[in-house]
């Protein structure tokens, strides 16, 4: 068995990450997730949460905002919803996409209430995570 796991992070709007990791911390709807070489095959949603890839020996943060990860024991493929690099998010950045939340929640069909508000949760949760 390696001792890495090709690692690819992509957003709708750019290639985040594509490196060789020892290790990498999912925020998954399913509770947090490691995965290093040799994992289980799965397939598993992304909530929103600070996405940490480990590669060379330095850990790297990512915001990411929902999204789904493919992994197999030797690749993990990350399609987020939006993702941002720890440098680019700021407070600012971090407000907007709380307010973003708050409005798909209160805008929400009661028969999905209970999971706007987990993800409005989940989202004002992020800003501790990635900037506290």
């Amino acid at each position: 068995m390696a001792n890495t796991i090709q690692t690819d992070l992509v957003a709708p709007e750019r290639k985040l990450a594509s490196v060789q990791a020892s290790e990498i911390r999912i925020p998954s709807t399913d509770g947090e997730l490691t995965v290093m070489p040799g994992h289980a095959p799965l397939i598993t949603t992304l909530k929103p949460g600070k996405l940490t890839i480990v590669a060379d020996g330095v850990s790297t943060d990512y915001a990411v905002t929902g999204g789904f990860a493919e992994i197999s024991p030797d690749s993990v493929s990350i399609l987020a919803e939006r993702s941002l690099p720890a440098n680019e998010f700021t407070p600012e950045v971090h407000a907007e996409m709380v307010e973003e939340a708050r409005k798909e929640h209160e805008d929400a069909h009661p028969s999905v209430a209970d999971m706007t508000a987990k993800m409005l949760a989940d989202m004002e949760a992020l800003g501790s995570h990635m900037l506290g």
